[in-house]
């Protein structure tokens, strides 16, 4: 199993955005000699339930043994929405759920309920980890470390994580939730991260159902001052894809399809 090693707190106390890259451009540092991993990113949101759907398909795709299928990593935004997982309670909601005031939808990933919307950049890796390591909690820790990275590259930020909670927390608050599924050793549903989210709609739950602790947002922690929201995520769109290319070992590449 690899183990991750957690970068270095950076010493500045604000991170300049670098110099704009064009989404044209694929991820730094990638080898031909990599396993693949198609790549799409969404510049508007997209329906939660369109992405579900997308998901679902490209699982089926993989589980039907007709032909190998490449792995798949979709990158977006979704406008706000509330998620419950599998074996959610609705005790975690502060809403009456039969008059959300967004969607609500039940889905079949681990974890408890939680919120998207714009401005929160979510990875739905469709993974074969028969080909990478065939154990879901090596896969959470993984995702996990993509964010820490990314937060750590992009904004210097030290991301943690929590014995018995799921995530990645800054200064002891939420700033990425995970919850994934897998059949046939394929996974879907992903990683979570705030990076200019309006954090107002996780005062409606009980975010992941812990009440205990905090939700923040890359832009609450202030440290890119003067940046704007695009330029945020604009960033973390390429920390994250860099990230991800580094912790599981594969060449990303962008297509235009789905």
């Amino acid at each position: 199993m690899q183990a991750f090693a957690s970068p270095a707190p950076s010493a500045a106390a604000h991170k300049p955005i670098t110099a704009q890259r064009t989404l044209a451009q694929p991820p730094l540092g990638l080898q031909s000699n990599k396993r693949r991993c198609i790549y799409r990113e969404y510049e508007e949101p997209i329906p939660y339930q369109q992405a579900w759907l997308w998901q679902k398909d490209l699982v089926a795709e993989r589980c039907s043994g007709h032909q190998p299928a490449e792995d798949t990593l979709l990158l977006l935004q979704h406008p706000p929405v509330y998620t419950l997982g599998a074996g959610s309670t609705t005790d975690h909601l502060r809403f009456d759920p039969a008059s959300p005031p967004h969607p609500l939808y039940r889905t079949e990933r681990g974890g408890e309920v939680t919120y998207h919307g714009p401005g929160q950049l979510v990875l739905y890796p469709i993974m074969n980890l028969k080909m990478h390591v065939q154990d879901l909690h090596w896969y959470l820790r993984s995702l996990e470390e993509v964010v820490i990275r990314a937060l750590e590259s992009v904004s210097g930020l030290k991301g943690e994580r929590i014995k018995g909670c799921t995530g990645v927390w800054v200064n002891s608050e939420k700033v990425a939730a995970v919850g994934v599924r897998a059949q046939k050793w394929v996974t879907y549903h992903g990683v979570a991260v705030n990076v200019t989210t309006d954090l107002q709609p996780f005062q409606t739950i009980v975010p992941c159902g812990i009440s205990s602790r905090g939700v923040t947002s890359v832009k609450q922690l202030a440290v890119h001052e003067g940046a704007s929201d695009k330029e945020l995520i604009h960033e973390y769109q390429f920390g994250l894809l860099d990230a991800f290319a580094e912790v599981f070992n594969v060449e990303l590449v962008h297509s235009k399809l789905l």
